[in-house]
């Protein structure tokens, strides 16, 4: 049975506060936005009427909703099982049917990644084909939408159970130092993933083939000679088969690495827009942002774990949530229950990073773009065919945006290219 005790209502507060936050966030950025709803931002002026205006509006605010609704009944399932003590039990019914830490620890987990799975399946389905089919962008049928989740799921199995079985092997039998080793293990797994997953991942789900526009292809090349950087090739990715949103990235590791071009990207964006959209994503290789950003996740990951070994068996943490004594793979939950508790408060500090990256991201595509307006029509482009919002609250981006609010950063290109003429 849960003990209440002053750990459970440190949890529970914390619990509480961040699921708070989240609503807060969320009202006040659509708040902030319908109050919006009839001001096109000046640097928008030609590009975007009410009509426009009014579609940026719904969308943001159905979609916010939603997934406010969805992320509280997620955790409300999570806290369920948490507390009503379904967790022991399961853990009492797998040690009498596979006795043994880590096949008992697989099962726990396979059993709660279903359930998980299960219960979203209709969050999912809506999101999918509500929400996204009414604005506009969803084209996927429920057969293909099937067909993603079972692939998924199977390589979730696959490669997320390996990487289980080996970490609780290296806990049974790795002596003092398994942390450390548990550590490097799954650093060479993220860096196996980064090679695999272009190769041989992705193609499970889209087809990916070589870009057909000739001028393209050669223009984005001569574009990787100016910058002294390889890529495998340039492909365009089939996207359109699922939905109309557009996008491009670089991916892959060493000699997997890849430039890919949503099929949907070339139909709405001319070639210069496309090449300053990689000349950006190329600006975050050459100021080599993927390493500081894996190097600095490995020395966090390196803390957690050391954390992790110092918890794990502490009889408290298992006495809290019901169980009787310290089971190894029971505390990896308990502990990444904690773990995403509290690096959501440590979000702000996450997304700050990645704008400032953004940010230098944008001001080497302006230098390496001699059609220095490229980049701001290719900003304009992407947040039109997407209906991003074009108003959000101040203190939600701040605290969730992951690159700079798409008004400010066109307006600081707007700066930055003045300044060079």
């Amino acid at each position: 049975m849960v003990q209440f005790n002053s750990l459970l209502i440190i949890f529970l507060i914390l619990f509480l506060v961040r699921s708070g936050t989240q609503l807060l966030l969320s009202w006040i950025n659509v708040s902030h936005l319908r109050r919006h709803a009839g001001k096109v931002p000046e640097v928008f002026d030609g590009m975007v009427d009410q009509e426009k205006m009014g579609k940026i509006t719904r969308y943001t605010a159905d979609s916010e909703r939603f997934h406010r609704i969805a992320a509280l009944a997620s955790q409300g399932f999570f806290l369920a099982a948490l507390l009503s003590g379904v967790l022991p039990f399961l853990v009492s019914k797998i040690g009498l049917w596979e006795p043994g830490t880590i096949l008992e620890g697989l099962i726990f987990f396979a059993v709660l990644s279903l359930a998980s799975n299960f219960f979203h399946i209709p969050f999912d389905l809506y999101d999918t084909f509500v929400i996204e089919e009414r604005y506009g962008f969803n084209v996927m049928t429920l057969k293909m939408w099937v067909l993603d989740l079972l692939k998924s799921t199977l390589i979730m199995v696959l490669m997320g159970g390996l990487l289980l079985w080996l970490s609780l092997s290296l806990v049974v039998y790795g002596g003092e130092l398994w942390w450390l080793w548990a550590w490097a293990l799954v650093g060479a797994f993220e860096l196996l993933m980064l090679w695999l997953y272009p190769m041989f991942i992705a193609p499970l789900f889209n087809k990916f083939e070589p870009v057909d526009n000739v001028e393209l292809s050669q223009r984005v090349h001569a574009l990787m000679e100016k910058v002294g950087l390889r890529a495998k090739g340039v492909f365009k990715m089939d996207a359109g088969k699922r939905s109309r949103h557009t996008n491009a990235y670089f991916t892959g590791f060493g000699r997997s690495k890849r430039i890919v071009l949503f099929d949907t990207l070339l139909a709405s964006h001319t070639v210069e827009e496309i090449l300053a959209i990689l000349a950006h994503e190329v600006g975050h290789w050459k100021r080599k942002h993927l390493l500081k950003e894996m190097l600095l996740l490995e020395l966090i990951s390196l803390l957690l774990f050391y954390v992790i070994s110092r918890v794990l068996d502490w009889p408290l943490l298992y006495h809290t949530f019901g169980f009787q004594a310290p089971i190894p793979y029971v505390g990896f939950f308990l502990i990444g229950a904690w773990i995403g508790l509290i690096g959501f408060f440590a979000q702000p500090l996450q997304a700050a990073i990645s704008r400032s990256f953004e940010t230098e991201a944008d001001d080497f595509a302006v230098v390496l773009m001699e059609a220095r307006g490229a980049m701001r029509s290719a900003l304009k482009r992407l947040a039109i065919d997407n209906l991003a919002n074009l108003n959000p609250h101040p203190v939600y981006a701040w605290f969730y945006y992951s690159h700079p609010p798409l008004v400010e950063r066109i307006e600081r290109l707007n700066r930055l290219v003045s300044s060079r003429q």
